[in-house]
C-alpha cells in the first residue's frame, strides 16, 4: 500500500482525478472555506470519461493524495493500572540531555544502518538513486530507527538474545524509509525548499522526481517490510501508511474550525506522527519474541512519546522565533491547522473563535490571535497535556528490566520534555 502525493493523477474511467491550484499568497486569495472543502468539488473530465476531478484551494499551495482511510482502532486514553510515575525533568535540567548521548548505546547499530541505507534504495534508476542519496546525505536525528534499536536491545535481554537479529536491522531501515518518503512527499505538498539545512528533493529535482522518489521508496520499503515474512508486523506497518493519509484527511477536512475538540486533535496526531513510533516500537518487541503483553506496552509507549512529542511540536510553534523553527511562528495556526495550543484557548477567549473564524482577513489579525493563545493559558495547558503523555510512557517502560537501553527509552521523553522546559 503506497501515499501517493500528486499534482494530477488519473486512475481511469472510474477513478478520480486529483488536481492541486495554486492559490494567491496575498492576504486576498480564493480558496474554500473548509466547509467547503470537506464536501469537495467535482467537474467533468475533459477526455469525456467518467472520471471526476477533486479540487481545493488552500494558502499558498495546493494538495492532494490518494490514499484509503480505513481508521486503525486506536484508543487514545491511557492504559495500565493506577497514577502514572511522575516524571522530574528538573533534576537533568542542568546538564541538557542531547539525542546523541543516549543513542551512544546503539551507535553501532545506526552506523550500520546508515551504510545500509542508499544501497537498500536500490540503484535500478541512477535519478532516483540521486534523490535518495540528498535526502538521506542530509542526516537528520535518526530518532526513530535508535528507538527500534533500543527497544530491541532491552527485550531482546528479556526472550534471552545475545545480539539483535537481521529482521531487527532490516526493520529499522524500513521505518526510516517509510519516514523519508513521507518527509520528501511532505516537501512537495509544503512547497519547501529546504530540510535539514539542505534543498529539498523538488526543489532540485522538480516535483515529477520528487513525487516518484516518494512513491519509489514506500514501495520498496513494501518490498522489503513483505520479506520478513512476519504477517504481524506487515499488517502494523501496512496501517502506519495508510494512517498518513487519514491524518491528512482529517487536518484539511477541519481547517478553521473551532468546533474541533481535544480527542479529534489527538487522533490526527496520532495519524500523523505517534503512529510510526509505536508502530516501530512494538514491531521491534515482536522480533525480540517477547510476550505479546510486553510489546503492547512498547506499543503504547511509542504511542504516547509520539504524542507528546507533537504537542511540544504544537507548542514551539508559538513560542519560538523563525529562526529558530525555520519558518514563520505560528504557520500552523495561519493554514487553519488548529493545535492543542488553540484548542485550549478557544476554551476561555471568545474573541480567538471570531478571528479564526475570519481566516485572518485583516491585517494583524494573525499576530493577535497569537497573543491571545499565549494570554489564556493555552500553552500552559498544552505543556501539561504533553506532561501526561510523557508520564504514560515512562508507565508503559515499567514492564523492561534495567539496563541502558531502557535508561535511554527514558531519556527520549525527558529529552522531548526539555524542548519545553
Amino acid at each position: 500500500m503506497m501515499s501517493v502525493a500528486c499534482r494530477s493523477l488519473d486512475f481511469g474511467p472510474t477513478g478520480f482525478d486529483l488536481v492541486a491550484c495554486g492559490c494567491s499568497s496575498n492576504a486576498q486569495f480564493d480558496r474554500f472555506s473548509r466547509r467547503n472543502y470537506a464536501k469537495g468539488v467535482s467537474k467533468s473530465s475533459s477526455r469525456g470519461d467518467a472520471a471526476k476531478k477533486m479540487v481545493y484551494c488552500q494558502r499558498r499551495i495546493g494538495r492532494c493524495r490518494v490514499f484509503s482511510t480505513r481508521a486503525p482502532e486506536t484508543l487514545l486514553n491511557g492504559v495500565g493500572q493506577g497514577p502514572p510515575p511522575a516524571l522530574d525533568v528538573k533534576k537533568e535540567s542542568s546538564s541538557s540531555i542531547s539525542l546523541a548521548s543516549f543513542f551512544e548505546v546503539v551507535a553501532d547499530d545506526l552506523q550500520i544502518l546508515n551504510q545500509n541505507l542508499q544501497s537498500i534504495v536500490g540503484a535500478e534508476n541512477p535519478v532516483l538513486m540521486s534523490a535518495a542519496e540528498q535526502i538521506f546525505g542530509a542526516g537528520g536525528k535518526r530518532m526513530r530507527p535508535a528507538l527500534v534499536f533500543l527497544v530491541s536491545r532491552a527485550t531482546a535481554e528479556i526472550a534471552g538474545l545475545k545480539d539483535l537479529t537481521i529482521k531487527h536491522r532490516r526493520l529499522a531501515e524500513i521505518i526510516e524509509m517509510i519516514h523519508t518518503a513521507s518527509l520528501i512527499h511532505d516537501d512537495v505538498l509544503d512547497e519547501s525548499d529546504m530540510r535539514r539545512g539542505k534543498e529539498t528533493v523538488h526543489q532540485l529535482y522538480g516535483t515529477r522526481v520528487a513525487v516518484l522518489a516518494g512513491d519509489f521508496m514506500f514501495a520498496q520499503s513494501s518490498w522489503y517490510l513483505a520479506n520478513l515474512e512476519n504477517l504481524e508486523v506487515i499488517k502494523l506497518i501496512s496501517q502506519v501508511i495508510k494512517d498518513f493519509a487519514s491524518g491528512e484527511i482529517k487536518q484539511a477536512s477541519s481547517l478553521f474550525d473551532c468546533e474541533l475538540e481535544l480527542e479529534e486533535y489527538l487522533l490526527k496526531s496520532f495519524y500523523k506522527t505517534a503512529s510510526l513510533i509505536a508502530a516501530s516500537t512494538k514491531g521491534a518487541a515482536i522480533f525480540s519474541g517477547v510476550d505479546s503483553n510486553i510489546a503492547e506496552q512498547m506499543y503504547e509507549y511509542g504511542r504516547n512519546l509520539g504524542l507528546s512529542f507533537q504537542i511540544v511540536d504544537d507548542i514551539l510553534d508559538f513560542t519560538q522565533s523563525a529562526e529558530q523553527l525555520g519558518k514563520p511562528a505560528g504557520s500552523d495556526l495561519a493554514k487553519g491547522n488548529l493545535t492543542a495550543p488553540v484548542i485550549f484557548a478557544l476554551e476561555k477567549e471568545p474573541k480567538l473563535r471570531e478571528i479564526v473564524e475570519s481566516e485572518f482577513c485583516e491585517t494583524g489579525s494573525l499576530n493577535e490571535a497569537i497573543k491571545l493563545v499565549k494570554s489564556c493559558g493555552g500553552i500552559e495547558k498544552a505543556q501539561d497535556l504533553a506532561k501526561q503523555k510523557a508520564d504514560l510512557a515512562i508507565q508503559n517502560l515499567q514492564c523492561l528490566p534495567q539496563s541502558a537501553f531502557r535508561l535511554a527509552l527514558e531519556k527520549m521523553v525527558k529529552y522531548n520534555l526539555e524542548r519545553i522546559d
